[in-house]
């Protein structure tokens, strides 16, 4: 009896010794588990964050395929490969050439309405000229009733001007302007973009018109290339 609790004591600091050890070893492994855990929510992320843009751009090529399903014209995917905004020259590079029977003057569209033509033609790619382009325009029409006008480019991607139209014609703001269909290039019935500011000067004869684009210049990833129907141009 006088003897055991001198042994417990003497075992005591051995007991501790062992126990911190395990509690230090047990810790260094929650710590790892830990790590490992935050490593792999991260993979997780990363792969959700993967599927999330996969889908949103399943959703852009739908939007494609309904628009030109809607506007019952044969048409071709192609995917951008190139971008040159500069304020004179605004152009893109896509992923279609000779292979895929593109051609010069082919119209080009997005989901929302036209994007530009087709300038020039490899075998591999295609180089399009947006209607944005300073030195582009395209023949258009009021929607709401014919009038008939032509669009330019400016220089930026969010504005078309018109500068052909009488102070006194028939045009309002938040009016849709479609391709005319003259010139032989774009058919008629695509929406080019929508009135946003009518100035009329008194004195002038003719009115200043900003129109915004409708097709999403400068943001697309995807266009569409329309086609001949049979060879039949409108």
């Amino acid at each position: 009896m006088v003897t055991e609790p001198l042994r417990i004591m003497a075992a005591l600091p051995s007991r501790l010794g062992e126990r911190a050890e395990r509690t230090l070893t047990s810790r260094r492994e929650l710590i790892a588990e830990n790590q490992r855990l935050r490593d792999r929510q991260t993979v997780y992320e990363a792969r959700l964050q993967r599927l999330d843009a996969l889908e949103v751009e399943n959703i852009r090529l739908r939007r494609l395929l309904d628009s030109s399903y809607q506007l019952e014209r044969p048409v071709v995917i192609a995917e951008l490969t190139g971008v040159d905004l500069d304020p004179f020259n605004h152009v893109i590079q896509i992923s279609k050439g000779l292979r895929d029977r593109i051609r010069v003057g082919q119209p080009v569209i997005d989901a929302e309405g036209v994007l530009g033509q087709v300038e020039t033609v490899a075998a591999f790619t295609a180089t399009v000229r947006l209607i944005s382009d300073p030195s582009h325009g395209i023949p258009v029409q009021v929607n709401r009733n014919g009038l008939r006008s032509v669009a330019f480019g400016t220089g930026r991607t969010d504005t078309l001007s018109m500068s052909s139209l009488p102070s006194n014609a028939d045009i309002r703001e938040g009016d849709l302007l479609v391709t005319s269909g003259l010139g032989g290039r774009f058919p008629a019935g695509y929406p080019v973009g929508e009135v946003r500011r009518i100035q009329r000067d008194g004195g002038a004869a003719f009115s200043d018109i900003a129109v915004e684009p409708l097709g999403r210049i400068g943001q697309v990833k995807e266009v569409l290339l329309i086609e001949d129907r049979g060879g039949d141009d409108e």
